[in-house]
């Protein structure tokens, strides 16, 4: 059968004519694909999911309560378009009461997004023109990069390395892609590294950004996901309001993931101009479900006690894979854990298997332990293991621990 002319059709920016004809596989399908195949060889048999990138229990009752209400209101039924107050009042009012960033005006300088991914999709479109260089962590979330390349920008890339405390070099981006850079994307807590910001490299960026006429958009998902102290905002750093944004998210701080809804905060005319794209991308997330995560943002207790659970998931997770041989350190925040992933691994009985990289190593935990995890070989091969694995309570969190300890008890990891 010939091919149909819509192949020809396809933009560059996905392949052009090329589109669904390559043979690479997405590392989450290959993950997908070597569960599938575990399962259908051990049929009956548990996988152990550490890779699960979101919440396993469901919004809070009152959330969900909160959300039947307002749907049952006539005036919630239409187009949202870029929102109505509540959720910005909630959001300015959470931002000043948690996060301590003063003087934020609901009107002027918040708006909400269909969650931070939809944020992130829109906001090269009100920055970035063909030649322009966008500065990206990596690893990392990929989004704006992505996007930005739609546009015909270009992204470099600076990696997070464990020596410098899986924060970005600033001094290593050469002069000549600096000179043409506009935007500096962020992400703490981190994802996949789980590690924090701290105040004194918040201003470094306030400085750097202001030095070389750089926008800061600050990926803000996890920030209230910690351990201890309290969540640290881009936003409370002097100067940040003046040359970013920060993007918040219901979806990891009170198990709203499928809700999509977020805000965006910050730089008055970056948040006009967020805006005004938007208008031309989608008509506003249902009015129910803003009000439902302005309930949320009013009650930041919901999410301390999330990251109570996550912290105890936590403290065991990094005792046992610490007990076999992983140099596995708890983070100050999210729900991940990211440990140099071993060389090789050598059974009781003698066998010894090598790993070239991360991935290969996932895959072998798939296979061989029912054990899912997260390669990452962007910077150095670490696996990254999610604390958001489903467990009906502790007792239920006691029990795949010890699955965990018990299932690689028998494998001496080497590095």
């Amino acid at each position: 059968m010939s091919e149909s002319y819509i192949q020809n059709l396809f933009a560059e920016r996905i392949g052009g004519k090329q589109y669904g004809k390559t043979t690479a596989i997405y590392k989450f399908e290959k993950i997908k694909r070597a569960k599938r195949a575990a399962m259908a060889a051990r049929p009956g048999g548990e996988i152990i999911d550490l890779g699960v990138g979101e919440p396993d229990e469901m919004a809070f009752p009152e959330v969900i309560e909160k959300l039947c209400a307002e749907a049952r209101q006539p005036e919630n039924r239409g187009y949202a378009d870029n929102g109505d107050a509540m959720l910005k009042e909630a959001a300015a009012g959470y931002l000043g009461r948690v996060c301590g960033v003063s003087g934020i005006q609901p009107e002027t300088e918040v708006m909400h997004s269909i969650g931070s991914k939809a944020a992130l999709s829109i906001l090269p479109a009100a920055l970035i023109n063909p030649g322009d260089y966008v500065l990206m962590t990596i690893p990392g979330y990929p989004v704006f990069g992505t996007h930005a390349k739609y546009y015909g920008g270009l992204v470099h890339n600076l990696p997070l390395t464990e020596q410098n405390h899986f924060l970005p070099d600033l001094s290593s981006i050469p002069d000549d892609v600096l000179g043409k850079s506009k935007v500096l994307v962020l992400n703490y807590p981190n994802n996949p590294t789980g590690a924090s910001a701290t105040p004194e490299f918040f201003q470094k960026v306030v400085d750097f950004a202001r030095k070389h006429h750089l926008v800061v958009i600050h990926d803000a998902a996890y920030a209230a996901l910690v351990f201890e102290g309290k969540p640290l905002s881009f936003l409370a750093t002097p100067g940040a309001k003046e040359i970013g944004l920060e993007l918040h998210s219901a979806s990891k701080s009170f198990n709203m993931t499928g809700w999509r809804c977020g805000f965006v905060a910050g730089n008055e005319l970056l948040v006009k101009a967020y805006g005004d794209v938007k208008d031309n991308t989608d008509s506003g997330q249902f009015l129910a479900i803003q009000h439902a995560a302005a309930h949320g943002f009013s009650h930041p207790e919901i999410t301390e006690k999330i990251a109570a659970k996550y912290s105890r998931r936590m403290d065991g997770l990094v005792q046992v894979l610490r007990d076999l041989g992983l140099a596995a350190r708890k983070p100050k925040g999210s729900f991940f854990l990211y440990v140099p992933a071993p060389k090789a691994a050598t059974t009781k009985e003698g066998t010894r298997v090598s790993f070239r990289n991360a991935e290969e190593i996932s895959q072998w935990l798939i296979t061989e332990k029912l054990i899912s995890t997260v390669p990452w070989d962007d910077a150095g091969a670490y696996l990254r293991f999610s604390v958001t694995f489903v467990a009906k309570n502790i007792t239920d969190e006691h029990r795949i621990l010890s699955q965990i300890r018990e299932r690689l008890s028998d494998v001496t990891f080497q590095f």
